[in-house]
């Protein structure tokens, strides 16, 4: 049950155009078609043709993979060489689920060209001994073995140390992946990363089992004749790694999302099943592939498992083509301890954070950092996502070395919540790190020991200045989407939601708010592993009651004790689930995401705006397309805030490319103030180099020497694209070097103390310099994406924000 300040938010019913209402009511009549209709318009699908191809994938044009472009064609070009001088080729992989099953795709698909292991092998790193991409430990053994391509997938796009390295073993490279791309191309033949498209591209989405996907495709339209098995059968596989990864599923992710559920459906009716492996995985989660939910809480879990347990997950890419049964069957029962092995794991690691926590004072520790030297740091992660999501804060868990290591290190992993961006946070302290790498809401770190005690108090440090609070719960908001009551939880609301289906970032399973309820028939139970042993996670069984039935509506809560269920009146928020009555605990159920007693005092808000962001962003035209784009409409030239009334709205619009979520939310606040509509209309980040951009400041400070002229930090920060706490570090760089910046009022003057000894000093101050240009490239990583991350992302990160009163 929550016990921390909360505010629970419910997104207002809008009235609906009436020919929208009546294109849903096609689908799902009467009051539950109205509930379908509301999640739709809240989803920004108001488009009765966007509607249909978002329900029906029949409906749906899929694009080609040649809009890749000239990397696709590279990348065929090599694959046909390599298919026509019988060269030894290589899949390169990783351990997650959309890697694995990438892997997958690519050793089917590719083994359509290839002769599987006579010329085509995969190699997936281990996650324990080995980091995620290439290595050059890898690419050795691969040489080795005769290798003389490699594609990867799921990975690749930032090793263009490794992609050399493989060029002087004489190995060409391609790299199929969705990760965030670097400032410079690697070396690689061809690049295939929906990245380079545009945000709104119906491929840009795309997981990397969807981009391996689409090279396969490509091969079977440029050599239909040479694959004997259709293209189709490939989709399951694709179904799994997308959901699985948790990546926002629309246009062709969504598309072949669907169609690979499809697959999954027919699996259970084959005889013999033609991927036996998946069958029993099924089997062992009982479930039955018709649902989205039977991969992201079934298969996708048990995949990722093995890699978190064992380190070695290279068996799962058998496990999901094998034909063999009996050898699927052995691996599935592997998988499955597995699983079991790491829900322990992480419900005791869990537990034992729990307890640490409680004997601490939360109220000055808005970042948790905890470290132990027994933790399991393959659910580290999983474990720090959960605590995150409890209380409310970033959580940061490390698991350490011994003290008599040579140099010991913490490892773990860092997840964040209500849009806190670990980046910012981390990358202050980078001088006490040893690695780090992720995204602003998840991340892996390492640091040697002695530094841990500084850096604990240096991020929570980092917090308060940029938050201005200890609590790092203030603002926390659990958001419903509709009210309902429990007599109309069950199959007709199930078949309403499920349009929706299958969900993912900007498109999140339904919450349901239902007030004034209570439990009854309450008790929990441990898991039971393959082997009859009680494991250390646990379930919350109940009935769901309110005044309008007068029989309860079964429900579970994972991983809360019986004690953690409210006794009285209270309100709670749940998912509506369904599992096919064969399993067991089938039918349809509540699932329980949080409860709050009448007596606990949750702040209520339905004032939600549902009013839609504009998206003015518009990618800046290369030199080749400026003279066939002049007749296009372009955004008037903006201030930071400019203002445009006089017609039928009146619009505040940004040109700024913001760098986290709170200075985003500083626009929306400012706009709903004023009672104006939201525009974004930023242009892609400076693609100015950070080394480009130390040397612009320096030779703005040496010209300001020169002259005996001024200028003010917005005048700097304007020209050089860089933000308060970037020109901040940039200074200090400077003034190591021997370069003063002396402040009068609002203006910088420049003074340089020994022009003759610069040159000199630049060893004294390469740390410093390395801090900013560290903190430049983290800038232009940030406004790359906000350029290119989702109109629903945004809008939803929008909806956040508190009216003022």
């Amino acid at each position: 049950m929550t016990d921390f300040p909360l505010s629970w938010r419910v997104v207002p019913q809008t009235e609906l155009p009436p020919e929208f209402v009546q294109a849903v009511q096609r689908y799902v009549p009467g009051r539950m078609g109205h509930f379908a209709t509301q999640l739709f318009w809240q989803r920004s699908i108001r488009d009765i043709d966007q509607l249909v191809a978002f329900i029906d994938p029949a409906a749906y044009q899929p694009t080609s993979p040649f809009a890749f472009g000239e990397e696709m064609e590279w990348a065929i070009a090599r694959l046909q060489q390599a298919m026509e001088q019988q060269e030894r080729v290589a899949i390169w992989g990783d351990f997650d689920a959309d890697g694995i099953t990438a892997t997958a795709v690519l050793w089917e698909g590719l083994g359509q060209f290839f002769p599987q292991v006579d010329r085509l092998t995969y190699y997936v790193p281990n996650r324990l001994t080995e980091s995620h991409g290439l290595s050059q430990s890898g690419l050795e053994e691969l040489a080795q073995q005769g290798v003389s391509l490699v594609v990867t997938c799921d990975t690749g796009s930032t090793h263009a140390t490794e992609i050399a390295a493989a060029q002087t073993l004489g190995m060409d490279v391609i790299v199929t992946d969705h990760h965030t791309l670097p400032e410079v191309r690697p070396g690689a033949i061809a690049l295939i990363n929906p990245r380079t498209l545009p945000a709104d591209h119906p491929l840009a989405p795309l997981s990397g089992v969807a981009v391996a996907y689409k090279l396969v495709e490509a091969l079977y339209e440029r050599f239909p004749s040479v694959p004997t098995r259709p293209l189709s059968d490939l989709l399951d596989l694709v179904a799994i790694g997308l959901i699985a990864d948790l990546v926002e599923l629309r246009g062709d992710g969504r598309y072949l999302a669907q169609r690979g559920i499809e697959q999954l459906k027919q699996l259970s009716r084959q005889t013999p099943s033609r991927r036996p492996g998946i069958t029993k995985l099924l089997e062992l989660c009982r479930r039955t592939g018709d649902r989205p939910t039977d991969i992201s809480f079934g298969i996708g879990p048990r995949i990722n498992a093995i890699s978190r347990i064992q380190g070695d997950a290279s068996f799962c890419v058998e496990l999901l083509t094998s034909q063999d049964k009996e050898r699927c069957q052995q691996l599935a029962l592997e998988t499955e301890l597995a699983n079991t092995r790491r829900q322990s794991l992480q419900r005791a690691i869990a537990q034992e954070v729990g307890d640490r926590l409680d004997q601490m004072d939360l109220s000055t520790h808005p970042v948790i950092v905890l470290e132990d030297p027994q933790w399991s740091v393959g659910v580290l992660g999983l474990v720090a996502g959960q605590i995150a999501q409890e209380y409310g804060r970033p959580t940061i868990l490390l698991r350490s070395d011994p003290p008599t290591a040579p140099t010991p290190l913490a490892r773990g992993s860092a997840r964040s919540t209500q849009q806190i961006d670990l980046y910012q946070l981390i990358q202050p302290q980078a001088h006490l790190l040893h690695r780090f790498g992720g995204h602003p809401f998840a991340a892996g770190l390492s640091l040697p020991l002695e530094n841990l005690a500084l850096f604990r108090d240096a991020i929570n440090r980092e917090f308060r200045e940029q938050h201005g609070t200890d609590d790092a719960t203030q603002g926390q908001v659990m958001e419903a989407n509709l009210t309902v009551t429990v007599a109309d939880l069950g199959q007709d609301l199930f078949r309403a939601l499920n349009l929706l289906e299958p969900y993912g970032v900007g498109n999140p399973v339904p919450r349901l708010l239902i007030r004034d309820c209570w439990f009854e028939r309450v008790w929990h139970r441990r898991i039971q592993d393959l082997q009859q042993r009680k494991t250390a996670y646990i379930k919350t069984e109940f009935e769901l009651w309110d005044e309008t039935v007068q029989r309860g509506f079964p429900g579970i809560w994972w991983g809360h004790y019986r004690d953690d269920v409210p006794t009285g009146r209270c309100h709670a928020i749940i998912e509506l689930d369904f599992r096919s009555p064969s399993a067991k605990g089938g039918g349809y159920q509540a699932r329980l995401v949080a409860v709050c007693a009448q007596s606990k005092s949750a702040t209520w808000s339905e004032r939600v705006s549902t009013q839609p962001i504009l998206d003015w962003r518009k990618p800046q035209p290369s030199e080749t397309e400026a003279d066939t784009v002049t007749a296009t409409p372009q955004v008037p030239p903006l201030a930071s805030m400019s203002e445009n009334s006089g017609t039928e709205m009146d619009i505040l619009s940004v040109d700024q490319c913001p760098t986290s979520w709170d200075e985003l939310q500083n626009w929306v606040q400012q706009a709903r103030q004023q009672q104006k509509i939201l525009a974004i209309a930023y242009p892609p980040p400076d693609p100015t180099q950070p080394e480009a951009v130390w040397q612009q400041l320096v030779g703005i400070a040496k010209y300001l020497d020169r002259t005996g002229k001024s200028a003010t930090c917005a005048q700097i920060q304007n020209r050089l694209q860089i933000g308060d706490r970037t020109l901040t570090l940039g200074l200090e760089a400077l003034r190591q070097m021997g370069i003063e910046a002396i402040a009068n009022g609002t203006y910088l003057t420049i003074r340089v103390s020994a022009p003759e000894h610069l040159n000199a000093q630049y060893r004294t101050a390469a740390p410093a310099i390395q801090r900013f240009l560290a903190a430049v490239q983290e800038e232009r990583f940030r406004q790359r994406y906000f350029c290119e991350a989702p109109l629903a992302a945004i809008q939803a990160a929008a909806e956040r924000v508190d009216w003022p009163d």
